[in-house]
């Protein structure tokens, strides 16, 4: 799928679930429909519900409470994120800030793990390091080291950036960067963390 065609799909489903909230009369505290049943009634992958749900959610205008669902949070005029995605997927010079900003974000909690990582941590990077090009298995690593490092702003701005960025570009790293990261960790050296941000290694 072209970037084009992903910015569509992603504007869309932003509006559609924008214009379900509006439609409905939802009121602060009313719950929203699950991502399945948002996936069904929308006619769209779950994974974007998902991205829009996680903007919605940054953006302060729903909530999700563990083990009951998403609910309405106070009115915010909806239109901002319409308007936000709008300029953030438009403008290519935000488009290079937001990669840019992501990296940065993904180099600082490497450096605040180094030295804070227990041997079962460590394990499960081991686990977690992509084998291929994958921006998935990227996402997944780098989740378990946000959530690891008790940063949890740091982790919903990074979750926040990824959710436009996945929708204009997936930045690849080739195998051998992750096994760069992972000596990094384990020789828990800041100097290395640094060169592996600094080198081109986006091609697989």
């Amino acid at each position: 799928m072209t970037h084009t065609l992903d910015e569509k799909v992603y504007e869309g489903v932003l509006e559609q679930i924008k214009a379900y909230i509006e439609d409905k009369k939802l009121e602060p505290g009313d719950k929203l429909p699950s991502e399945r049943m948002f996936s069904e009634l929308l006619q769209v992958g779950r994974s974007s519900i998902r991205e829009a749900l996680r903007a919605l959610e940054l953006l302060g205008l729903i909530e999700t409470r563990r083990g009951e669902g998403t609910f309405m949070r106070a009115y915010r005029p909806y239109h901002m994120v319409g308007l936000l995605s709008k300029f953030l997927l438009t403008n290519t010079r935000t488009r290079e800030e937001l990669l840019t900003a992501k990296k940065m974000l993904e180099k600082e909690i490497v450096l605040l793990s180094i030295g804070h990582l227990s041997e079962e941590q460590m394990d499960k990077i081991k686990i977690l390091l992509p084998t291929e090009c994958n921006p998935e298995a990227h996402q997944h690593l780098f989740t378990y080291l946000f959530e690891q490092s008790c940063h949890p702003l740091l982790l919903s701005m990074w979750q926040f950036i990824c959710g436009f960025t996945h929708t204009v570009h997936d930045i690849t790293y080739s195998t051998k960067w992750y096994t760069w990261l992972y000596e990094a960790l384990a020789d828990q050296s800041k100097e290395k963390v640094y060169s592996l941000f600094t080198i081109d290694e986006t091609s697989c």
